[in-house]
């Protein structure tokens, strides 16, 4: 996914939205002497809502520009923030507003020993793609000063919030406002186990529609109270959009429970389950009935053609070019893997679609030892650039795939409901919207395609996996392999009943028949854990399934009663239409 606007212009974070900003701000500033940081403010939303909340708390508009530290690397932006302060304050001068990288500053403070009561931000969402190498050095070093160890997939907004920890008193709070992968990347893992030792608690608050009209960004808001060595837990609250939360007040979610943090790298998404889930998940995770997946399947992702327009071919491709001996069968989507099973019959049918259903297999040759019919093809392509994507032009000679095999079993990428492994009877295989499985030690692949459909591996995989703002969760290789799957009495299984009832969509009665075999009588879990497990599954899935249905109603007409957020939903339309002309 692209960032919203490019790094160069729009530093500043997103527009945050008032009823945000007005609630971080209520939540974090608790006196009228509270020193506060806004590290990238943007045209100054967050930064009035800060000021507006200090003046509530009874400081005087002449004591602003001594307790509001604000940064913002644009001078547009800057300037606007501080007339925004103004116009809503009437404080007496111009607020100094700090021009310049955040990181450059955070060193400095750092260096000069400087900390404030509070913290409240949006950090600009910059891919790690787009990370100014001069900023990226600067904001690593500070994470290494922590104690962590970033690398080249980190994305901007990590280290921010790790310097404003380091910039923050014992016993102030932060307020920030942060993407979802937060609670799921791997490369936010360190930052978990960071945020986990430094506050004595946090407070995670989501939404089930995305709150950034025309942005496929999940968010957070994040609440912290920085006590190292004193932990109270986390808590999760999940709110139905912004306007839950303008009389959302902070005594609403003080009295709510805070549940034990696992003072580890694990993914966060498990905190949205209650604690009798969580209890459960935590012992099954360590019982040693269990094993995990990669002793079985060895999990690699699909072939990376780097041009699926050139390499992926229709039948009458295939006939027209000339080319039938050198392609093979492929599964090129995952829709055509509706049961457990993926048979030659299934492929036909694909074929019988007018669907890619060929993959191009052409040898590592000279372009002068190709068959003529390849000449041919390999000329047209490059006729047409296809050559010059980054994929093909890194591979000699491009037009030859490397790492091409027929795997025992496909596993889905990209899960809606549902992750499941499907027996490839076709010999078939898949370009990387698809990842290929390899059978390990002897297990039968009918045995463990059939075994890895129950509850608690269903349940494992929605915390286990990552989830994005359309809905959609993903399971990477290495997650894949370590998902839990229960093999004892897997050989009771039909495997050909299973697939008959995937493909009516009869998810719930295969269920039925897994868990009572593989759970119930194979692991001896009690009917109550059973029921748990299948509650924990539905309500993760749901709980994403649910948000990007939300994410297809269009947000701007929440907003139509608001002129001054209509005017920035089309700003923010604005710079993603310039950013996307200029990428």
């Amino acid at each position: 996914m692209k960032p919203a606007v490019s790094a160069q212009k729009l530093r500043g974070g997103y527009y945050t939205p008032e009823p945000v900003a007005g609630f971080l701000a209520r939540w974090a500033i608790r006196s009228a002497t509270d020193r506060v940081l806004e590290p990238s403010c943007g045209d100054g939303s967050l930064l009035t809502a800060a000021a507006q909340r200090l003046l509530e708390c009874g400081a005087t508009p002449a004591a602003l520009p001594h307790l509001l530290y604000a940064v913002e690397i644009d001078p547009t932006e800057a300037r606007k923030a501080a007339q925004q302060v103004q116009d809503a304050t009437q404080v007496p001068e111009d607020l100094p507003i700090q021009v310049g990288d955040f990181f450059a500053h955070c060193t400095t403070l750092l260096a000069a020993g400087a900390a404030f009561d509070t913290v409240i931000g949006n950090p600009p969402f910059i891919r790690y793609q787009d990370f100014a190498e001069e900023q990226r050095l600067l904001a690593f070093g500070i994470m290494q000063q922590a104690g962590l160890h970033p690398t080249r997939l980190t994305n901007s907004w990590v280290p921010f919030l790790v310097a404003t920890t380091m910039l923050l008193n014992s016993g102030g709070r932060i307020a920030m406002v942060i993407p979802a992968e937060l609670l799921q990347v791997n490369y936010a893992a360190e930052l978990r186990l960071f945020l986990s030792r430094q506050y004595s608690y946090l407070t995670l608050i989501t939404f089930r529609t995305l709150i950034f009209a025309g942005i496929q960004q999940e968010v957070v808001l994040l609440l912290g109270e920085k006590r190292p060595g004193e932990h109270s837990g986390i808590r999760t609250i999940e709110l139905n959009g912004l306007h839950d939360l303008v009389d959302y007040r902070a005594a609403a979610f003080t009295a709510s429970d805070l549940k034990a943090m696992d003072h580890s790298k694990e993914k966060w998404t498990m905190y949205f389950l209650d604690k009798a889930e969580l209890e459960l998940l935590r012992r099954l995770r360590t019982d040693l009935r269990l094993t995990t997946a990669k002793p079985a399947i060895d999990v690699d992702v699909g072939i990376v053609t780097g041009l699926n327009q050139f390499f992926v071919l229709t039948a009458q491709q295939v006939k027209d070019t000339g080319l039938a001996a050198y392609t093979l069968p492929l599964v090129g989507r995952s829709t055509h893997l509706q049961g457990i099973v993926f048979s030659a019959d299934d492929w036909q049918r694909s074929v019988e679609k007018a669907a890619g259903a060929f993959l191009l297999n052409l040898p590592a040759v000279p372009f002068d030892q190709l068959p003529a019919a390849a000449q041919v093809y390999v000329k047209q392509g490059e006729a047409q650039g296809m050559h010059q994507g980054y994929k093909c032009r890194i591979r000699d000679p491009w037009y030859h795939l490397p790492s091409i095999w027929q795997p025992a079993a496909f596993m889905l990428r990209q899960v809606h409901s549902y992750p499941k492994l499907i027996l490839n009877q076709a010999g078939a295989t898949c370009t990387d919207t698809i990842h290929r499985v390899r059978l390990c030690n002897g297990v039968a692949a009918a045995t463990v395609t059939a075994a890895f459909l129950n509850s608690l591996t269903f349940a494992f995989a929605e915390v286990m996996g990552r989830s994005y703002g359309g809905g959609v969760l993903e399971l990477e290789p290495n997650e894949a392999e370590q998902l839990p799957i229960p093999l004892t009495g897997a050989d009771q299984l039909d495997p050909a009943e299973l697939d008959r009832l995937l493909r009516l969509g009869d998810i719930y009665t295969v269920l039925d028949i897994t868990d009572t075999i593989l759970l119930r009588q194979g692991l001896g879990l009690s009917a109550g854990d059973g029921q748990r497990l299948r509650a924990i599954w539905q309500k993760l899935r749901d709980r994403r399934v649910n948000r990007k249905a939300a994410a297809k109603r269009p947000i701007q007409a929440a907003y139509s009663q608001d002129p001054l957020l209509a005017r920035q939903l089309r700003l923010i339309a604005e710079r993603q239409r310039e950013y996307d002309r200029s990428a």
